[in-house]
């Protein structure tokens, strides 16, 4: 390392008007800056690289991280011709990305986003935990394996905010009798838990058993570490309630829906019924099937929040006038306007306008023609960038090594390897010439 001494005046005299600025100015600027520029800036000096990786910092810009809407396309056949996964993000000037999210492999599953780290569901025996805006990404070991009838909707992942630990659940269906390898079966009794960091995963009891058809048609979400799902409940009114699991203390919760059925439109069908979380609230969603095209909405869209969980109070959010041609399925609420997707193949939002919950929707934009994924196979989530490392976990021996990647997935990190290699390249380049001109200084002073 080139001595005080010998550094070039203007580099001194830079470094000692940026770091004579109070610790806490600094911290601010920094708040401002995208992770790609800070993983940047910890290779400037050692102050600065201490600040942005201490853990202190990396809670708080999480805490002032701007939020993108992650819409996640899984890999599928069409027509014979395999399509592989992809993901795009919304900033919240709804401006949509221009490039891919290299941690994301092609035939990666998503079962949750969380403080900037992505839980995917993989083909093989693991799972990948993957920071988002870093590409640091880790493989943990799958509760079981080769289990027949395994679904990625199965897998949850969550943070609770006293403990500070990340949490993956995974809804473990009851095996059949008389069969010789595990089978998932359409009822569970166990959630399987595994903390990030512990060395093995562990079987919860619930308290009864319950629908796993539930769970891959409604969803499930992770809310301030308790994570929510619908459950079957034949004597209530909307014929659903919400079960919680507290992923600090391991324990089970019901909470009844509101009280006051959903009107039902005369030439529905069945109704549909989502659970989401829309302005870090837990929200459910419901509406009415078209009899003759059950992949089509009729009537309105109503959606409930969970005002107070103790009191096991809601009230209603929104009550949408649907056109009959879009699609049933998760819809994300970003800022004040509203995802939908169209049986055209296109992406739409909405404004959301009106009063006392009843909701008009107003200036369509066309966001993206997701074909050819199929329209409803599209999910939606709430995301940040985020600086959260994973090195800390990656010693367990949970963790496994990755399959050695190839065909379009090599392809896909190729051009992530590559652009990190040209930013390190850059540096490089940049150390080097200042390393020059520190020799040619130190030798013309000695002249």
């Amino acid at each position: 390392m080139v001595s005080e001494e010998i550094k070039p005046k203007k580099q001194r005299d830079e470094e000692c008007i940026i770091n004579c600025l109070p610790g806490e100015l600094i911290e601010r600027i920094f708040f401002k800056l995208p992770v790609s520029t800070l993983l940047r800036c910890t290779g400037v000096c050692e102050q600065w690289h201490k600040i942005i990786r201490g853990p202190q910092f990396v809670t708080s810009h999480l805490q002032h991280a701007p939020h993108y809407a992650l819409l996640f396309f899984p890999q599928e056949s069409v027509s014979g011709e395999p399509h592989p996964a992809d993901a795009i993000l919304i900033d919240e000037a709804w401006s949509l990305s221009t490039y891919a999210v290299p941690v994301i492999g092609p035939d990666d599953f998503l079962c949750g986003s969380c403080n900037g780290l992505l839980c995917l569901y993989t083909k093989s025996s693991t799972l990948k935990i993957a920071n988002l805006a870093t590409g640091e990404f880790l493989h943990l070991e799958k509760p079981v394996k080769n289990l027949r009838g395994d679904h990625f909707l199965f897998y949850n992942f969550g943070f609770h905010p006293l403990t500070k630990e990340y949490k993956i659940t995974h809804f473990l269906g009851d095996s059949i009798e008389g069969r010789p390898r595990p089978h998932n079966n359409n009822r569970f009794s166990v959630v399987q838990v595994y903390t990030l960091g512990d060395e093995k995963w562990r079987d919860i009891k619930t308290p009864e058993a319950l629908s796993l058809n539930c769970v891959k048609n409604s969803g499930a979400v992770t809310i301030d570490g308790t994570l929510y799902w619908l459950i079957e409940d034949v004597v209530a009114s909307w014929q659903h309630a919400v079960m919680t699991f507290d992923l600090c203390g391991e324990s089970f919760a019901q909470i009844q829906l509101p009280a006051t059925k959903p009107d039902d439109f005369a030439a529905g069908g069945s109704r549909r019924y989502w659970i989401r979380e829309m302005d870090g609230k837990v929200c459910v969603a419901t509406a009415q099937t078209c009899p003759s095209l059950p992949r089509w909405l009729v009537g309105k869209l109503q959606i409930w929040e969970l005002e107070n969980k103790t009191e096991q109070r809601w009230i209603q959010k929104y009550n949408i006038q649907y056109s009959p041609d879009y699609i049933p399925g998760p819809n994300l609420v970003h800022g004040d306007k509203i995802i939908l997707q169209r049986c055209d193949g296109n992406l739409y939002s909405y404004e959301l306008l009106g009063e006392n919950f009843n909701t008009e929707l107003c200036k369509m934009a066309k966001l993206l023609d997701f074909s050819p994924h199929k329209p409803d196979n599209m999910q939606s989530y709430i995301c940040v960038k985020s600086l959260v490392r994973l090195d800390v976990y990656k010693k367990t021996a949970i963790v496994r090594r990755p399959k050695q990647r190839e065909g379009w997935e090599l392809k896909k990190w190729e051009a992530w390897e590559h652009e990190l290699s040209e930013n390190e390249r850059m540096w490089s380049d940049t150390h080097r010439d200042e390393h020059k001109e520190t020799v040619c200084l130190l030798n013309s002073n000695l002249a």
